[in-house]
């Protein structure tokens, strides 16, 4: 009778992954995934033979089910007979012949099965069943080790049912309210982190596989409304106890134990990887625990010099680029290991070709985008200038490959604030304008038939900021600034021509943005008590007058407003020029002045001695206003 052909048996749901290898699994896995099969055929444990972590050859063994004793005595056939006796020698046979009892069995998997499709609705006793049964394996794991260190046939079969209760629990990921803090409260929590030192590496596998779908927020759950809030509670246990067992750093350490080579090894440093992300996405502030107390980011560095692209290299460089945005300890660490150098080598890769494909170039992305993180540390923007960062942008602008573009944003970041003196003098020096302003005007051939058509894309308001950077750092009469004077005077004013027109299309974007906010406005204040808006809506709105051209608008002035105060060639153009489009010295003031009003007193990076944005603004408005 062939079972398989009459039943169907549904698969448990494991929950959803955010990142797929892309990889098919290799026969090594497959035979791994047959764990779950039943004792009838034969069970493939993930044992190392030698108890340790033994590489040179496969790491599965086989163990063949016991034969039955044929001459046993069974009534009526009763493959139960024996099997159902308890302590006292009582039997509770059912009477069925093998044939019958492999039916049912089955048919009771099949319901084991069916309460996995609707796992949100399993019981409290049945998750305690759970987790009791991977205790009982855990412990007659580490029992059959400690007696027979020696001998690997002893803890074999221990070893392949410690590795089928792990799994078992992967269902848990589906009923996060209940299973965490049951977890954590039970102890249970402790036992699975504590199998990240285990002796079989495979072992170690399953547990990151399984902390994996426990953290993932990704995992495909439909939670009512007043569920969800509960679910994040629970995840909050969870990982706040994964922390107290010292999950983070088990993990860094299991990063030298994988590898890579092998299948299974390589999707375990993706999960490794996976559970930081999962971790940090739901408490940033865990990133800067794993790099102060890992040694997470040394292993990150080196893996992104790896020769061969693949996923986990990628990888690797988006936890660099979340492990720095906005964690200025993390970033001065950075230093430590000699980041600056170590990312600038790897991105010299693309001063001259592409990137192959959307893989590689997101990997090219986050290592730019970990760059324009660190330089807002002053310690990082000295590295840079050690490591002749500037050159290397330069060379990557000249190329126009697709670094291009995330070459002008590193220079706008490194040049920004005080400390990006030096950088603008050595920028200059390394005749960097030449290139700058090549790219700002870009074709000139093809102008745009309307000023208002003008919209300045990414790469143009980093060269603005990069320019803004430029006037205020480089000092008052020096070689330098004089040159990039001379840049806007030169072609008959052309470049000051073309400020203008990048100030006009952000003048009208901003218009149509002022006209959808005030009719927003409007319907506010209608339905508010007493007629008047909250100081976060306003600042909401300020926000989106940011993002709808004001933003460009307050850099275009403020170069404007330096370009008018210091020449007066410059300033009688650009007057004429303005008065075109109906716009006056009054209209630039205007927009410096809520720029200013809007500045934080210690906004930039401040040197000692040195003068704020904002002094500086004050300033400029000044000398604006004594010229009218």
């Amino acid at each position: 009778m062939d079972i398989d052909q009459l039943f169907k048996v549904p698969k448990i749901p494991t929950g959803g992954i955010k990142r797929k290898l892309p990889d098919n699994p290799t026969p090594e896995m497959l035979k791994k995934m047959k764990m779950g099969a039943p004792s009838s055929t034969p069970i493939t444990s993930p044992l190392s033979t030698s108890g340790h972590d033994d590489r040179s050859s496969s790491r599965k063994a086989t163990v063949e089910d016991e034969e039955d004793d044929e001459n046993g005595f069974a009534p009526g056939g009763d493959a139960d007979y024996f099997a159902e006796e308890d302590d006292e020698g009582r039997f509770f046979g059912g009477g069925l012949t093998s044939e019958q009892k492999e039916i049912l069995n089955i048919f009771d998997k099949a319901e084991d099965n069916e309460i996995g499709e609707d796992i949100q609705d399993i019981s409290i006793t049945q998750i305690r069943k759970l987790l009791l049964a991977f205790e009982r394996a855990v412990n007659k794991n580490q029992d059959q080790r400690s007696k027979y260190p020696d001998d690997p046939s002893k803890f074999i079969d221990s070893e392949a049912d410690l590795d089928s209760a792990i799994k078992a629990l992967l269902p848990l990921s589906q009923s996060p309210i209940l299973a965490y803090p049951e977890l954590v409260r039970s102890g249970t929590l402790a036992l699975i982190t504590g199998l990240l030192t285990h002796e079989n590496v495979d072992i170690v596998i399953d547990v990151v596989d399984l902390i994996y779908e426990l953290t993932d927020e990704d995992a495909e759950v439909d939670y009512e409304d007043d569920e969800y809030e509960a679910s994040q509670e629970a995840l909050k246990i969870l990982i706040e106890g994964l922390v107290q067992n010292s999950t983070l750093e088990l993990l860094v350490d299991n990063l030298s134990r994988l590898n890579e080579t092998e299948e299974a090894d390589r999707q375990g440093v993706f999960h490794v990887l996976g559970i930081f992300e999962n971790m940090i996405g739901f408490n940033p502030s865990l990133s800067s625990n794993l790099v102060s107390k890992t040694k997470v980011l040394p292993w990150l560095l080196d893996r992104i010099q790896a020769k061969k692209h693949d996923e986990n290299r990628g990888y690797a460089a988006e936890l660099i680029s979340i492990l720095l945005q906005d964690r200025s300890d993390n970033q001065t660490r950075l230093g430590d290991y000699n980041g600056v150098e170590i990312i600038l080598k790897v991105l010299s890769q693309f001063r001259r070709r592409d990137p192959v494909d959307a893989e590689e170039t997101e990997f090219m992305e986050n290592l730019f985008d970990a760059l324009c993180s660190s330089l807002a540390e002053d310690v990082i923007k000295k590295m840079f200038l050690e490591a002749e960062g500037p050159d290397l942008m330069l060379l990557m602008m000249k190329e126009k490959k697709e670094s291009k573009s995330r070459s002008i944003k590193v220079l706008d970041y490194a040049l920004s604030g005080t400390s990006g003196t030096p950088l603008c003098e050595t920028f200059v020096e390394i005749l960097g304008l030449k290139t700058l302003f090549t790219a700002f005007m870009g074709k000139t051939v093809k102008r745009q038939k309307a000023a208002g058509d003008v919209t300045a894309s990414e790469d143009t308001g980093h060269i603005l900021g990069i320019i803004s950077s430029l006037l205020t750092n480089l000092p008052s009469d020096s070689a330098s600034r004089i040159r990039v004077m001379a840049k806007f005077v030169e072609g008959n004013y052309e470049k000051v021509e073309k400020l203008l027109e990048l100030r006009e299309g952000a003048r009208k974007r901003l218009l149509v943005t002022d006209a959808e906010l005030e009719k927003e406005k409007q319907g506010v204040l209608e339905d508010t008590v007493g007629n008047s808006i909250s100081p976060d809506l306003e600042d909401d709105f300020y926000v989106r007058r940011l993002e709808g051209g004001l933003f460009s608008l307050q850099t275009i002035d403020y170069i404007l407003a330096w370009l008018i105060v210091e020449d007066d060639g410059i300033r009688t153009h650009a007057l004429r020029m303005l008065d075109r489009n109906n716009q006056s010295l009054k209209n630039i003031l205007q927009t410096l002045e809520i720029y200013e009003d809007h500045m934080d007193d210690d906004e930039v990076n401040q040197t000692e001695g040195s003068v704020s944005r904002k002094e500086i603004l004050q300033g400029l408005i000044s000398a604006l206003h004594s010229d009218q």
